[in-house]
């Protein structure tokens, strides 16, 4: 099972929860995974087609062709600014 933690209000309304455990079968992309539970993530898959989620994977930064394994936590966060890289955030 992969735990997926959605932060944002943006996301979280799109799915209508902060905390998704999806099970897979093997190791596989975060962006396969993501696809693959279209019915669950329905509203958040529109965000990831824009480029705009930034992806973590146990801590780590990653991205959506990252692999992830069954126990794996996979935070997606929405970034409106994709120009931004994520880095506004913490350069005020």
């Amino acid at each position: 099972m992969v735990t997926i933690l959605l932060f944002g209000v943006t996301l979280q309304q799109s799915v209508g929860e902060s905390e998704v455990h999806l099970d897979v079968a093997g190791p596989m992309t975060v962006k396969t995974l993501l696809e693959s539970n279209h019915d669950t993530l329905t509203g958040m898959l529109a965000f990831m087609h824009k480029g705009e989620l930034l992806v973590t994977i146990n801590k780590k930064v990653s991205s959506l062709e990252s692999t992830v394994k069954d126990g794996d936590t996979v935070k997606l966060t929405h970034q409106a600014h994709p120009i931004f890289d994520g880095a506004m955030w913490q350069n005020p």
